[in-house]
């Protein structure tokens, strides 16, 4: 009877390595809401210039398509939240860069940046320190400022929409949304 009782709390625990934690979950739902199509669409198009785009890094843009190419590559979804993460962060802090104080955006991707330090203060509890040599990789590329040859203009809506979108793809199942 120990022994099968020990054999399910094995299965739970390796499962539990991909399943997103429940702080996890409430804060990217609160993150889903702030990022709601009306509220990207004021903050990140209506109150900039139009066709105002931001110099971002190529691996800064994340989009479904470099994460269903990643899964198809067997890189498990914990590494995927890990990537997600670093890339969304650091978009929104390039977003907050060109930004005065004044601007009325600055206080949405300040609150932006406040759930996404906290999803940061979360994720470093529940998760494996651990992550794929490719992902790893990428986490490299994104934090390094050295690699402005391989920059490209993205509007911050832009950048936006694609965190939304491998959000809900990360975290969609997991969390029962």
């Amino acid at each position: 009877m120990q022994q099968g009782y020990a054999a399910v709390l094995c299965v739970v625990a390796v499962l539990g390595l991909e399943a997103a934690a429940p702080g996890e979950c409430e804060l990217t739902r609160l993150l889903q809401d702030k990022l709601h199509y009306e509220m990207r669409l004021r903050y990140m198009k209506h109150y900039f210039p139009i066709d105002y785009t931001v110099q971002v890094q190529y691996e800064e843009v994340l989009r479904p398509s470099n994460i269903t190419r990643l899964r198809n590559g067997t890189v498990s979804e914990a590494s995927l939240r890990y990537l997600w993460f670093h890339v969304s962060s650091q978009a929104v802090l390039r977003i907050r860069e060109v930004l005065p104080e004044k601007h009325p955006s600055w206080r949405y991707t300040q609150e932006l940046g406040q759930l996404f330090d906290a999803l940061g203060k979360e994720y470093s509890k529940y998760r494996q320190t651990d992550v794929e040599a490719v992902v790893a990789d990428l986490v490299k590329l994104v934090h390094s400022a050295g690699t402005e040859s391989r920059s490209k203009a993205v509007r911050p809506k832009a950048l936006l929409d694609n965190c939304l979108k491998v959000m809900r793809m990360l975290y969609g199942a997991p969390c029962e949304w």
